[in-house]
């Protein structure tokens, strides 16, 4: 395939270190010692080989309690409708004002794909070693970092907590949906609009887990109808078939004309692009979910995002052919509208179908992202991490993960009250984009991570692995999004994206990342010690449709020594003939527990 020879490789190799593993036998060891890590062997129902992770993680879950209805087609739909939100709709016009010109903001598209092409490659490889486990960042974030225990899951736990939430796609949704009715609402009936959207949307994922996908893939299809029109209205546009727009390739000569070189508008032009390709790896959330989980995911995920690349491109060039510049950087989040109106003129029933369109668009994002960050945080809450663990991770009573569900509404209702109106969407995407380049930069960091433990470990090659140029501009990326912020913008501090100081959501960012950390010193080390307990972990069976979850225990600092004896790493009674292997300095020497 062709993304496999440009961004990762495939099942052969040169490299002696990084053999491929043909078949997980029966004679591998359940348990791995290297150092203070210990690796247990685990096998899932989702067709996967058996693969190892550091205990300290969740455990398999060898019967998936949210069934297995995630086939190739999901995988294409659940990424494509997270993709295509409403940024492509609403956010060209921010990019084009922020790269100020043309050419660089088609650029920006482009690298936007590179970007994410990238990033694509890293989450299948992190997936090829943990094709087992659903919740991906969650995943591999706890595996790349285990050591101190529990603390990226703890961090990663409070930051998906408080950012829980998807208010910018339920406010856009609402704004067209006004539009269409052709009233002017006020802040609350926006608001209001808004909030009764995300609840229909929350209502359809909780229903029913196959249902949903349904839905899910049927709004799909119609976003990529949606955007095939406007591609090919631009490319007659641009042929000069349209006789009111005399002259569509007028934006194309000095094409790189106004382009700024300030440092904070490009990044926060880039930011707007991460934000309109983000979703390329949303069906990673579901990996076990997914029969034969790597081959699909590699196949489909290929497909969705280059399809969205091409469509993306033809809309933008569709945009600058039948709009001027200077009215397309006055459209703002109606950038569509404007297009729609040029190339139809003023049509009521043109403006209805394009806001009816795009009213769907942003209801399909709210329930591809409802589906995947459900996953998360269940996932979380396997870990253990959270309080009421069985909430977090129950399927019942329709097998679909309601503690989760519940707590994404809460969240975005709170967010779409609480902000200032003008600025709520400038920010929330600002603010949800710089913790997430924090984790994604460790996540892509942990690649290079877990490749030295498991060649130190014995543990053969994966099914992917992706180029390690590729990781690396992955990575730059994180550092750019994390570094370019706080250049200051060219009118001061107060003229950025939103009316207050410009680097405010780096701040907060970084504030929420210190809460992180002063929560996990408090929680695994302060109390315990002055309670006179040590946290261990337990594995557990929630219900009876195969749900497990890790819970932590308090011991009692007299009880400890009981404790490790009767559980093995993992959180499972011990039980003999358990076959593990030490990793030392001289060699592997294998034993039996």
């Amino acid at each position: 395939m062709v993304f496999g020879k440009l961004f990762g490789g495939g099942e052969k190799s040169s490299d002696p270190e990084y053999r491929v593993d043909t078949e997980a036998s029966d004679s591998e060891p359940s348990i791995i010692h290297d150092g203070n890590l210990a690796y247990t062997r685990q096998k899932g129902g989702n067709g996967s080989k058996p693969s190892y992770q550091e205990a300290v993680g969740a455990p398999v879950e060898s019967n998936s309690p949210l069934g297995y209805n995630v086939g190739w087609a999901a995988v294409i739909f659940l990424n494509i409708n997270m993709m295509i939100g409403t940024g492509v709709f609403s956010t060209p016009a921010s990019i084009l004002n922020r790269t100020g010109s043309i050419g660089l903001s088609l650029i920006y598209w482009l690298i936007g794909f590179l970007m994410a092409s990238a990033g694509f490659s890293v989450y299948l490889e992190l997936a090829s070693y943990f094709p087992n486990r659903s919740g991906s960042e969650v995943v591999y974030l706890e595996q790349a970092y285990p050591r101190p225990k529990h603390f990226f899951p703890v961090a990663f736990a409070v930051q998906s907590v408080i950012l829980s939430f998807s208010s910018s796609n339920a406010v856009v949704l609402s704004r067209y949906l006004w539009r269409m009715a052709d009233i002017t609402p006020s802040e609350w009936q926006m608001r209001g609009v808004a909030i009764a959207a995300y609840t229909l949307a929350v209502i359809c994922v909780l229903a029913h887990n196959r249902y949903s996908l349904w839905l899910v893939n049927a709004i799909g299809v119609l976003k990529i109808l949606t955007l095939v029109f406007i591609g090919i209205a631009g490319l007659v546009v641009l042929g000069g078939n349209i006789k009111h727009i005399p002259d569509p390739k007028a934006n194309f000569r000095n094409a790189f004309d106004g382009t700024t070189t300030n440092g904070n508008d490009l990044s926060n032009a880039l930011v707007s692009i991460i934000f309109s390709y983000a979703g390329y790896y949303n069906a990673f959330n579901m990996t076990n979910e997914i029969k034969n989980p790597i081959p699909t995911l590699k196949r489909n995920g290929v497909i969705s995002l280059g399809t969205v690349a091409v469509l993306y491109m033809l809309c933008n060039v569709a945009y600058f052919a039948t709009v001027s510049k200077a009215e397309f950087a006055e459209a703002s989040e109606i950038a569509a509208a404007v297009f729609f109106s040029k190339l139809f003129g003023e049509s009521r029933a043109a403006a209805n179908v394009l806001n009816f369109l795009v009213l769907l668009s942003a209801f399909g994002n709210l329930l591809a992202v409802l589906i995947g960050s459900s996953r998360m945080i269940r996932e979380i809450g396997r870990q253990g991490v959270l309080p009421f663990t069985n909430f977090w991770v129950s399927t019942r009573p329709f097998g679909t993960p309601l503690g989760p569900y519940l707590l994404k509404w809460a969240m975005t209702f709170f967010m779409i009250v609480a902000p200032p109106a003008g600025d709520a969407f400038s920010f929330v995407v600002d603010l949800q984009t710089y913790p997430s380049a924090m984790f994604n930069f460790a996540m892509t960091y942990g690649v290079f991570i877990l490749r030295r433990r498991r060649r130190r470990s014995g543990i053969g090659r994966s099914d992917f692995r992706a180029w390690d140029f590729v990781v690396v501009f992955f990575l730059a990326i994180q550092v750019f999004v994390l570094a370019m912020p706080w250049w200051p913008p060219k009118g001061g501090p107060y003229t950025g994206s939103v009316s207050f100081w410009y680097a405010t959501y780096c701040v907060v960012g970084i504030g929420i990342m210190i809460v992180c950390g002063l929560y996990y010193v408090f929680w695994m080390y302060l109390l315990p010690k002055w309670m006179g307990y040590e946290i261990r972990t337990e594995i557990v069976e929630v219900g009876n449709d195969g749900a497990n979850t890790h819970r932590l225990v308090k011991v009692p600092k007299a009880e400890v020594v009981q404790w490790d004896v009767e559980h093995d790493e993992a959180g499972n009674l011990r039980r003999r003939n358990v076959t593990t292997v030490e990793i030392e300095s001289s060699g592997s020497n294998e034993k039996t527990v």
